[in-house]
């Protein structure tokens, strides 16, 4: 009537059947002086490998060091000093690199540069990425330095910073800014945005306005101002200053001046300083005026009956000397708008 469960009871371990799990954790020292024995043997087999790839290494590192020795000599010889640098630097870390390498296949014989690469695998394209901008720069700064937009020593604009180029490196263009101070810009950017050479030509232009009186002579104020210029130090004679009639202002006649000076920012500075000087003593002496800017206000009386009614306005005039004054607006019969209606 009622069914029996068999159930089936494990006997628990005695005590001369070890534990499993601790005989495997369970560490043999026997065993482990084995592995560095093994070990100790290995290092010693490839002490000739490893003593023999230590001399290539070094033979390696020091024809690097030979090779870029020989580029910067070879940069100074042909004035590009710069250039030299850079392509040493590049090509000593290459025959480095690939010193190590061959010293790795001696030590390790069954070791294959190829292999590195493939198992590099995603790891390659993120370092890729991680190195992008670097190998950008020092590329935009070779092409630099072999097309050579511009030189060291050179002032330029770019970006916004104006100054002298300094150095050329791997990575950015040093500048050295007109207020003594250092601008680092990356090469990439110097090499795809515009680039002003202010000292690109031995010669450069400048200019600047002067305003004479409308009852002076032209002819007269412009003969004082070349007189005056060639008497300034640092402004060439060829070509020649001129000066033209450019502007007829609301209270002067503009005349634009311009003459060349050598192109270097100090001498641009310090002949203009000499020149403007020159220019007000030459005007001065030969009695030229040289008039503030003048303005005229005209108000109008808004009591006036015609105050807004055109070619009846008075517009500040004095009153009249004959004839009907206007009106004040008190006396008037109609309001304001009436009286515009009326003209």
């Amino acid at each position: 009537m009622f069914e029996a469960h068999a159930q089936t009871i494990e006997p628990a371990p005695t005590a001369d059947e070890p534990d499993t799990l601790a005989e495997a954790v369970q560490a043999d020292p026997g065993v482990i002086l084995d592995k560095i024995a093994a070990w100790v043997e290995g290092f010693q087999r490839l002490l000739p490998n490893i003593a023999v790839a230590l001399v290539v290494l070094l033979v390696f590192v020091g024809l690097g060091w030979g090779v870029q020795n020989a580029l910067v000599r070879w940069g100074k010889r042909r004035d590009r000093e710069n250039l030299g640098a850079v392509l040493g630097s590049f090509v000593k870390w290459a025959v480095i690199v690939l010193g190590g390498l061959v010293a790795l296949i001696v030590v390790i014989p069954t070791f294959n540069p190829g292999d590195l690469i493939a198992g590099l695998g995603i790891g390659s394209i993120a370092i890729g990425f991680a190195f992008k901008d670097i190998l950008q720069n020092w590329l935009a700064g070779l092409l630099l330095l072999i097309r050579r937009p511009f030189r060291i020593g050179d002032e330029i604009v770019v970006n916004g910073y104006e100054g002298r180029v300094e150095w050329i490196e791997t990575r950015a263009t040093m500048i050295r800014t007109y207020d003594g101070r250092r601008a680092i810009i990356p090469n990439a950017d110097v090499f795809t945005n515009a680039v002003t050479v202010n000292t690109a030509f031995d010669l450069r232009r400048s200019e600047v306005d002067v305003g004479i009186g409308y009852g002076d002579p032209i002819p007269a104020a412009r003969e004082a101002i070349l007189a005056a210029l060639r008497e300034v130090e640092g402004v060439e004679p060829d070509p020649a200053p001129e000066v033209l009639a450019w502007e007829l202002a609301g209270s002067s006649v503009n005349l634009k001046v311009r003459w060349w000076s050598h192109s270097r920012r100090t001498d641009v500075v310090h002949v203009q300083a000499r020149v403007v000087e020159a220019i007000k003593g030459a005007l001065d002496r030969a009695g030229i005026d040289m008039p503030f800017p003048t303005q005229v206000v005209l108000h109008h009386d808004q009591t006036e009956e015609v105050d807004g009614v055109r070619g009846r306005q008075r517009e500040g005039w004095p009153p009249r000397q004959d004839g009907p004054q206007p009106r004040p607006a008190r006396d008037m019969a109609f309001p304001r708008d009436g009286a515009q209606g009326d003209g």
